[in-house]
C-alpha cells in the first residue's frame, strides 16, 4: 500500500525494543474511503540522532536516549542545585531537572522563550531535560559521515563525535558526561531536600 496525500497518519505509541530498535505503532485513515489500517513500523535507531539548535549551531543526541520533546513549560528554580541546573519541571507527575546546555557549552546567556523546546532524555543515572532553541530533525548517519571527537577535539569531554553533511557539521554530545560527579551529588542533595 502506498502512502498518499490526503491520508491521516497517527502514531499512537513508540516502544524501545532494545538500545538500537524501536517499534512505532499507530493507524492510517484514508481520506477517500475512511478505512482505518493498523500500522507497525520497526526502525533501527543505532545510527539515528535528534538534532537541536542553539545559537544557529546544530547539535545532536543519540535518538535512543531521547524520551520526548515538548514545548517550554515553567521551570521552577531549585535552591542549592549546581549552577548548571536551571531548575525542575513537572511533566505528567515526573519531576525532572533541567540542564543549562548554554552554560555547559559556554554560549552567551539568553532568556528562555515560549518557543524554546525541552528535550527529555535518559542518562545512565537519571532523566534530564535540556533547553533548546529548536529541535529540527532526526537524521541517520552512516560510518563515512561520522568523525570521532577524539580524532579532532580530544579535550572536549562532552563531545562524542561530529557528523559531516554537505550543508555543515552537527556536533554529537555524550549526555552521560554533561554533569560531573560533583554536580550529580549536589543535584541529588537538592532534589532530596524538603
Amino acid at each position: 500500500m502506498a502512502l498518499t496525500i490526503g491520508t491521516s497518519y497517527f502514531f499512537t505509541s513508540i516502544s524501545l525494543d532494545n538500545a538500537s530498535d524501536a517499534t512505532f505503532s499507530g493507524y492510517i485513515q484514508s481520506a477517500k474511503s475512511g478505512c482505518v489500517f493498523t500500522l507497525y513500523v520497526r526502525v533501527n535507531m543505532a545510527n539515528r540522532y535528534i538534532v537541536f539548535i542553539l545559537d544557529n549551531q546544530r547539535y545532536a543526541l543519540h535518538l535512543p536516549v531521547v524520551e520526548r520533546v515538548v514545548r517550554m513549560v515553567h521551570i521552577t528554580p531549585l535552591s542549592s542545585a549546581p549552577d548548571i541546573v536551571l531548575g525542575i519541571v513537572n511533566i505528567q507527575g515526573r519531576i525532572t531537572p533541567v540542564i543549562n546546555v548554554r552554560q555547559r557549552f559556554n554560549l552567551p546567556k539568553r532568556e528562555i522563550t515560549l518557543t524554546d523546546r525541552l528535550i527529555f532524555a535518559q542518562t545512565e543515572r537519571r532523566r534530564v531535560a535540556l533547553v533548546a532553541d529548536a529541535v529540527t530533525d532526526v537524521v541517520e548517519c552512516f560510518e563515512h559521515s561520522l568523525s570521532s571527537a577524539e580524532e579532532i577535539l580530544p579535550e572536549l569531554k562532552y563531545l562524542e563525535g561530529i557528523i559531516k553533511f554537505k550543508d555543515g557539521l552537527i556536533l554529537i554530545h555524550n549526555l552521560d558526561k554533561f554533569l560531573s560527579l560533583e554536580e550529580e551529588k549536589s543535584l541529588d542533595l537538592a532534589l532530596d531536600a524538603p
